[in-house]
């Protein structure tokens, strides 16, 4: 089979960074599952949107022969007239860039999404695009994102490595389960693992009955908000040490009462299911979830391996290689479209001091068995 080429459009390429741990994985082999694995697609190009003092595109890209370019533009026609690639990888992820009043990075994703699609149009031919974690910072920028690669008919694929990771005991749903409540407890900043944790929720909790209609509200509360209304009922107790008891905690009865700044999203779906996810960052370095489905409780540790080679992130890159490969996206991205605007809004509602917002635009449908 003739190899696919792709390029690679980031943010910034540094040790660590998602530029590295992605396209580190795509220009040699990996560990997928412990198998040392050959990957099925080749970088041709690689813009970087900044360039920092620890930068390692340039040795990279040297040692396997792949042009750095200076537009995004260069990077899907490799300086020529036609489009010169099979697929776009879109890393915005990492980078000197500012911060807004809800306490978000404002990374450039829309801007270079908007320069991949435009060198597409001029070109008149439309590849596949995967776009790392959240589509935006802002639901606005998201729903363009989505609706263009729709209207243009973009294979497009986003979002977490959560999902794909390994859960420990194993736990997927089967699809049409009846789940009316869930928890994730998770760690680290809002914006950046909030998103992850939304993932983790959203990819167990959409097999529910009846598809994912959507999400109906928000509210955010935090530090004494949160252990002040921890038994009011917001979330269940059962739920909480479910998923708790899978973390590596010595007291997982106590994780609330020993976080320094406990923050709760609650998300309210318009089918009536209840999720929260509780941010515990200071006590917890892990992520777990507990659902109840069909009047039992399950739970399960979504396993993130935290050092060197990173291989989870070898399960997004087989994702990719899929997208890439296949012409359609192994997943839905209507996923990740609903996860952003669901923590856009509620970062808002924290900035609002814990109001509860509703989210009709929120209305977000799809089934997860379609690959269309």
């Amino acid at each position: 089979m003739e190899r696919k080429q792709v390029a690679a459009v980031v943010t910034e390429y540094r040790p660590r960074s998602h530029a590295d741990v992605i396209v580190g994985k795509m220009v040699e082999p990996y560990l997928l599952d412990g198998v040392l694995t050959e990957p099925r697609l080749d970088v041709v190009s690689l813009y970087t949107d900044q360039v920092p003092a620890n930068d390692m595109s340039r040795e990279v890209a040297s040692r396997h022969g792949i042009p750095i370019v200076e537009t995004v533009g260069d990077a899907l026609t490799l300086g020529g007239t036609t489009l010169a690639v099979d697929g776009v990888v879109l890393i915005g992820e990492h980078g000197a860039y500012p911060t807004n009043e809800l306490d978000q990075v404002l990374y450039p994703r829309r801007r270079l999404f908007e320069a991949i699609v435009d060198t597409m149009r001029r070109c008149d031919r439309f590849v596949p695009v995967f776009s790392d974690k959240h589509l935006s910072y802002s639901w606005e920028n998201a729903r363009w994102m989505y609706d263009t690669a729709r209207a243009l008919k973009i294979p497009f694929l986003a979002g977490s490595s959560l999902p794909l990771t390994w859960r420990r005991p194993p736990l997927e749903f089967p699809l049409g389960a009846a789940i009316d409540e869930a928890v994730g407890i998770a760690h680290g900043p809002l914006d950046a693992y909030g998103f992850h944790a939304l993932e983790m929720v959203q990819c167990m909790v959409e097999r529910r009955r009846g598809g994912e209609t959507g999400v109906a509200a928000v509210r955010c509360i935090d530090r004494e908000q949160v252990r002040e209304t921890s038994s009011a009922r917001l979330w269940s107790d059962d739920l909480f040490h479910a998923a708790a008891s899978r973390l590596s905690d010595p007291e997982p009865s106590t994780l609330l009462a020993r976080a320094p700044a406990p923050t709760a999203f609650l998300v309210e779906y318009r089918d009536g299911l209840r999720a929260t996810i509780l941010m515990l960052d200071g006590v917890v370095t892990e992520f777990a979830f507990a659902g109840r489905v069909d009047g039992e409780v399950k739970s399960t540790k979504f396993y993130l391996e935290s050092r060197e080679p990173f291989g989870h992130f070898a399960f997004l890159v087989r994702a990719i290689e899929e997208l890439v490969l296949e012409g359609r996206p192994p997943y839905p991205v209507e996923r990740t479209l609903l996860t952003t605007g669901t923590l856009a809004l509620t970062l808002e509602s924290r900035f609002r001091q814990g109001i509860r917002l509703p989210t009709p635009e929120l209305a977000v449908q799809y089934d997860v068995t379609s690959k269309d």
